[in-house]
């Protein structure tokens, strides 16, 4: 196989057996936070975002590029042209929502995208949004920032009514994920959506979807008002915000560089392959061996 493009954690593949119509993704044990790849893997966290992905493209009841996997990580999909915008919908006033309101880099008073925020808002971390926040961003391999619907209109990213098919989808698709997370105990803080147009011109759902993706909390661990424990990628991120890194990284995008990343404790990698094995068995009901 061709190697088409090397991601963060995932590489992807051209399929030699079809022409090329097809692609192959291999989903590692790599993992990265705050746009900065760590060191070290996590051990199954490529099996688990596989197994993710194929149980969401198959239970979500939405048109997709999935077509089987081939292996523990990795995964048959039809060949998309990608929309180069990350489909983000938020349920709960945490990450970087969070951090780009105390920088007030919001705004709140001519922004419809806000709108809703601007409506019984309680600003405490972790507080559940009256409704989901439709919240865009760009696609990069650097550090993706909020991007408007004018300027995904005005750039030609997508035309209007393709933005508003795809806001109400993003939408649709991750209050159907938290009636479905809903039942094994969790609920889902946030996600991001990726979607492409097929051969056909169709709008569908592509990429992958798992907790690299989106965050997810114990329902009967949740409390507004502090941080909360993640089923996810947020715990390295917290872990690495607590130990200053956050910061280093925000201070080297002035340079145009990213700061060499720390190593993490076994402990830290451990519990994150825990956790995300936990979701997974939980959600599903499928068991990792």
């Amino acid at each position: 196989m061709k190697l088409l493009h090397q991601g963060k954690v995932k590489d992807v593949y051209y399929d030699d057996d079809n022409n090329n119509n097809n692609l192959v993704f291999v989903f590692s044990d790599r993992i990265s936070a705050f746009d900065v790849n760590m060191k070290q893997e996590v051990p199954k966290k490529g099996e688990i975002l596989c197994k993710f992905a194929k149980f969401w493209f198959e239970n979500l009841d939405v048109e997709n590029h999935f077509i089987k996997t081939i292996d523990s990580n990795k995964m048959l999909v039809e060949r998309l042209s990608m929309i180069p915008i990350e489909f983000v919908v938020r349920g709960y006033f945490y990450g970087s929502l969070v951090d780009r309101y105390n920088n007030n880099k919001l705004d709140m008073k001519n922004s419809k995208e806000f709108e809703i925020l601007s409506h019984n808002f309680d600003p405490v971390i972790a507080s559940k949004l009256s409704e989901p926040l439709f919240d865009p961003t760009t696609k990069s391999l650097d550090h993706d920032v909020p991007i408007s619907k004018n300027e995904i209109i005005s750039f030609n990213i997508l035309s209007n009514n393709d933005f508003v098919f795809l806001k109400n989808k993003s939408i649709e698709l991750y209050l159907k994920m938290n009636k479905i997370i809903s039942l094994a105990g969790f609920l889902i803080a946030d996600v991001k959506f990726e979607f492409g147009f097929n051969k056909k011109g169709a709008i569908i759902l592509g990429d992958s979807l798992g907790p690299d993706e989106y965050r997810i909390w114990k329902s009967q661990d949740y409390k507004k008002g502090c941080i909360q424990e993640s089923y996810d990628k947020q715990i390295l991120r917290d872990w690495l915000t607590t130990i200053g890194f956050k910061k280093k990284v925000n201070d080297y995008k002035s340079t145009n560089t990213k700061p060499e990343p720390p190593q993490l404790p076994s402990s830290l990698i451990n519990k994150i392959s825990k956790r995300y094995i936990l979701a997974y068995e939980m959600i599903t009901g499928d068991k990792i061996k």
